[in-house]
């Protein structure tokens, strides 16, 4: 075999179908996060195949530099081909050659790459007839659809992309169909408030029926029935699923979701601490804690009108605490949970410690690489906290509209566009020439396709600020 160029084994490469030309991004996720879970995954959980979870864990640990034990993670998944993909040994070991390629081109031994990418090319000759670096195939698809669904929801819509070209080949492969409805159902669950998405209940249910015996997917149908209304046909599958179980933490945690959503917080409580037990360093289990420590705070102060005292203030104060360390844990595990910023900075701020709540709110908006949605969240709850906690009437604008600017078509929408009415409309009242309130109530108006009253409020604001091109760029817009 001749040596080829660096420049065109580099062309070479990026025709393979592997982690390393699937455009997954290191700063798109938290490293240390993901490679925990997908330990955690290869000791506690059976539907995903090992083979995915090495290959991934090997683009992993090349992401964090550590190319070294990335190929003795390949190494390990070479193993698994052998052991449970005997009979499609060549065309499973495309991703993992792939990998291996690559791995070898980054350390600089061109000559260990190109040997990896004769072996792809070999395979894809022999398989299609003709000279290519791709091959066509389901399970390269659906390997393809994990590796997007571990890097977060800004990937979950090509995930499903790749689980739909695996179906179309076999549309009842249990595996695939597995696949495709936790992605359908992330999809419909993206989204933390507002109206419930069922798009996941038919995959979910037909992949039920074609692995009768899994409770990883039965629980994702039982929280899905949880959310269309059909709580007791739900409940019906979460107890049958914890006769068959005992210790899997990625089982029990859905079950615990399922009675936090319930308001069964003793019986979520025990669940996600039985879970703990396996698997401490998980950040989902931490802020489902929190979540259910809130809760029960809720309720207390709404059966206390907001007013406890005695007993009920001692109880509050010590769910504030509990809920506090579980969403800061889940915050620590894993830098890029948003939600977990959101919900820690709010609890911070229940407790009337706001510096705290402060510092929060500024990691949140300035985390980068996050989904639009996240971003939108972040600057609403940071509005609501000067709004209601720091008395900044001004910042509280400013940060709804940003919101607004994020994202004006979402489930918020009607909260966010009446805090800013309300608010804009008392401070006009208490000063007419108010700037910012007047370019609020224009941008709202607009939004809301009201353009006369839209243009009036620019008009009375570009009459302060003159040179301001955004209100003149807006009064354009609206004349038109």
């Amino acid at each position: 075999m001749s040596e080829i160029p660096k420049d065109s084994l580099k062309a070479i490469l990026l025709e393979l179908e592997c982690h390393f030309t699937w455009n997954l991004l290191k700063e798109d996720i938290d490293l240390v996060d993901v490679e925990d879970t997908i330990r955690q995954q290869l000791e506690f959980l059976t539907t995903k195949s090992k083979l995915t979870l090495y290959n991934l864990l090997a683009y992993v640990k090349h992401l964090k530099g550590q190319n070294k034990e990335a190929l003795t993670t390949l190494e390990q998944a070479e193993e698994i081909i052998r052991q449970e993909h005997s009979d499609q040994e060549e065309v499973r070991s495309l991703v993992t050659w792939g990998n291996y390629a690559w791995v070898y081109y980054h350390m600089g031994q061109l000559r260990e790459a190109q040997q990896y990418t004769e072996k792809v090319r070999n395979v894809c000759k022999k398989h299609s007839g003709h000279c290519s670096y791709k091959l066509e195939c389901p399970e390269i698809d659906c390997e393809k659809g994990w590796a997007l669904l571990k890097f977060g929801g800004k990937y979950h819509q090509k995930a499903k992309e790749a689980f739909e070209k695996a179906l179309e080949v076999e549309p009842d492969n249990p595996e695939f169909n597995i696949s495709y409805a936790i992605t359908v159902y992330r999809l419909d669950d993206s989204e933390r408030e507002g109206l419930v998405k069922s798009f996941s209940l038919g995959p979910l249910r037909k992949a039920v029926t074609l692995n009768p015996d899994n409770t990883y997917i039965k629980v994702f149908l039982a929280l899905k029935l949880q959310d269309v209304h059909a709580e007791a046909e739900g409940e019906k599958y979460i107890e049958e699923i914890l006769d068959q179980i005992s210790a899997q933490p990625y089982v029990l945690r859905y079950a615990a979701k399922f009675y936090r959503r319930k308001n069964a917080w003793h019986k979520a409580l025990e669940l996600l601490t039985k879970a703990l037990e396996v698997t401490p360093s998980s950040s989902f289990l931490h802020h489902q804690m929190g979540l259910c420590y809130r809760a029960q705070m809720i309720q207390i102060k709404k059966a206390t009108r907001n007013k406890p005292r005695g007993i009920d203030k001692l109880k509050v104060d010590e769910l504030i605490a509990s809920a506090i360390c579980h969403f800061k844990a889940a915050m620590e595990q894993d830098s890029m949970f948003a939600f977990a910023y959101i919900d820690l900075a709010n609890m911070y701020a229940e407790g009337g410690q706001y510096s705290q709540a402060e510092e929060i709110f500024q990691k949140a908006l300035r985390l980068e690489n996050i989904m639009d949605d996240h971003k939108h969240q972040i600057h609403f709850h940071y509005g609501r906290f000067q709004e209601f906690h720091r008395k900044s009437e001004s910042s509280a604008i400013h940060h709804y509209l940003e919101a607004l600017k994020i994202k004006d078509n979402s489930t918020l929408r009607t909260k966010l566009t009446s805090s800013l009415k309300k608010l804009a409309s008392r401070r006009l009242g208490c000063n007419g020439f108010d700037a910012q309130s007047l370019r609020a109530l224009g941008f709202v108006y607009k939004l809301e396709g009201q353009r006369r009253q839209a243009a009036d409020y620019y008009e009375r604001a570009q009459m302060l600020d003159p040179e301001n091109e955004e209100f003149l760029t807006a009064l354009s817009e609206l004349q038109l």
